[in-house]
C-alpha cells in the first residue's frame, strides 16, 4: 500500500535543497518528492515501503533540523465518470444541394 510521508526540513539554501531532494530519492520504495508548504520548506514523499524514522533521521544528519509532519496513506483521486454517447449507426446526414441541370435546345 502507497504512503505519503510529508518531512519538514529547515533549509537555508539552494544547495541545502538539492541535497535533501537527492538524499529523499535515494531511498528505496520512494516514487515521487515534491516540495510542499507556504514556505516550500516541507518534503512530501509518496511510496511504498517506506521508513519514516529511516527518513527523518537521515535528513537531520545530512541536511540539519527536521520534523516529521504527517504519515498516511495516499488519497486516491476519484474520476468522474464520462457521459456515453450513443451514436446510431444507420442515422446518416446527407446534404443534397441538388445537381444542375441544362437543357440542349435545338435553336
Amino acid at each position: 500500500m502507497q504512503q505519503k510521508i510529508v518531512v519538514k526540513v529547515s533549509m537555508n539554501g539552494d544547495k541545502k535543497t538539492r541535497k535533501a531532494l537527492k538524499i529523499v530519492v535515494g531511498i528505496s520504495g520512494v516514487e515521487s518528492a515534491s516540495f510542499v508548504g507556504s514556505d516550500k520548506d516541507q518534503i512530501a514523499v509518496t511510496g511504498e515501503g517506506i521508513d519514516s524514522v529511516e527518513l527523518t533521521s537521515l535528513l537531520r544528519k545530512k541536511v540539519g533540523y527536521t520534523e516529521l509532519v504527517s504519515v498516511g496513506p495516499v488519497e486516491a483521486k476519484k474520476e468522474e465518470p464520462k457521459p456515453i454517447v450513443q451514436v446510431d449507426p444507420y442515422h446518416y446526414y446527407y446534404h443534397s444541394y441538388g445537381v444542375p441541370y441544362y437543357y440542349v435546345s435545338p435553336y
